[in-house]
């Protein structure tokens, strides 16, 4: 081999060896970076949030009618919790199955749980009409979260027909396996909550009452919105003179009583008791106290309610209150008789669910009003005839 060959392998062994050099050099620096992890971890993972968060307000951004406004976002952060969002939702009512909290930001909304055998649910619908009514062309959204309490509450029928026997007109989902109230940590019907254009939960009211408290959160979140469009609304006064019932709970002095043993609460008279899934033969007692309530005839404890086994029986109560109601049904129909008092109902004391004279009809499971009567100590007695009525629970007003 000849010296310029000679020269020439040994700049090519040379290059070989700088890159091997190299090579090492870059793969050493790699691994030493590997372990100086605290600081470059953190400033990747701040780089991500940053990505996220654009991307976040870029799709805000995107959401029709919504005006991005961070200061005022940051602001709430530190002062309010972020709307959960619905979730495990089984039908939907008055609105497309998509709809979502997140896309709802521009809007103000009420999120209220809500179940159709509730009564105090009930006597809040003519104020949520109400507020839909006035409001929904500003920009409020009302979602009725519908969080059964019973087992027949599941039924998507059933909700769709109480939505229509008191003319909601606004959104209603079904939270069937009370996903969407777990997220929302509630333990409350009715419970609702108020949601700013932002997504930021800034109200909420358990129970009835406080109506005009509530509308006038309202109008002060319809007025951020109308102020970062750069509009100016002037909202009326309240309306205190919505046709509702409204309870002096202060002159109802029973508790609701449960008949199932899933959820048997308040005061069950006879001293046998209600024993999971046992057909029990009840006999009325010599002596009745005052709000407990009492069954006559064979009756079994199911986990919902407790079922008439015999033909005939009958339930006695001493209360007081002015409304009284039985959440109750009958698979093969039933007939019952209410008294008030020893006498048989009249037109000044009959509910509006009892026909006078005759023995009204149980089919459908629902709420049955049954005494409109004056506040004070009453008893009532009913009288069932035909097996298989079942009931679930005694409620007041």
């Amino acid at each position: 081999m000849d010296k310029k060959n000679k020269l020439k392998n040994k700049n090519i062994a040379l290059v070989i060896l700088l890159i091997i050099i190299a090579v090492s050099i870059y793969y050493l620096n790699s691994q030493k970076a590997g372990f100086n992890t605290e600081k470059e971890i953190k400033t990747i993972a701040d780089k991500q949030v940053r990505v996220q968060n654009a991307e976040v307000a870029e799709t805000e951004a995107q959401i029709d009618g919504y005006i991005l406004d961070e200061n005022a976002i940051n602001r709430k952060k530190s002062l309010y919790q972020q709307a959960p969002e619905l979730t495990g939702i089984a039908g939907y009512i008055n609105t497309n199955p998509d709809i979502k909290i997140r896309d709802l930001k521009g809007k103000v909304v009420l999120v209220d749980f809500w179940t159709y055998t509730c009564i105090n649910c009930i006597r809040t619908f003519p104020y949520l009409k109400d507020w839909h009514n006035k409001y929904a062309d500003e920009g409020l959204v009302i979602v009725g979260v519908h969080t059964p309490e019973f087992e027949f509450e599941k039924d998507f029928d059933n909700v769709k027909s109480a939505v229509e026997k008191y003319g909601l007109k606004y959104a209603v989902v079904q939270d069937n396996d009370y996903a969407t109230w777990r997220a929302y940590k509630n333990r409350y019907w009715p419970h609702k909550y108020l949601i700013d254009i932002d997504g930021f939960v800034r109200h909420d009211h358990i129970g009835e009452g406080a109506y005009a408290e509530t509308e006038r959160v309202i109008q002060e979140l319809l007025k951020e919105k109308m102020e970062r469009e750069g509009d100016v609304k002037l909202f009326g006064a309240v309306d205190k003179n919505i046709e509702a019932v409204d309870v002096d709970f202060g002159k109802v002095e029973t508790p609701e009583i449960y008949f199932g043993y899933g959820f048997a609460r308040g005061n069950f008279g006879n001293e046998e008791g209600l024993k999971p899934d046992e057909i029990i033969e009840y006999k009325l007692p010599k002596e009745i106290k005052f709000n407990y309530a009492y069954f006559e005839g064979t009756w079994k404890a199911n986990k919902d309610d407790s079922e008439l086994i015999s033909d005939e029986g009958k339930i006695i109560l001493p209360y007081s209150a002015k409304f009284v109601n039985i959440v109750a049904g009958s698979e093969q129909g039933s007939e019952i008789e209410v008294f008030v008092n020893n006498e048989p109902l009249n037109s000044e004391n009959r509910g509006s669910d009892m026909k006078l004279d005759n023995p009204t009809k149980i089919n459908e499971f629902k709420l049955y009003n049954l005494v409109d009567f004056e506040y004070g100590a009453h008893t009532i007695q009913i009288n069932i005839k035909g097996k298989g009525f079942k009931i679930n629970t005694f409620t007041f007003g």
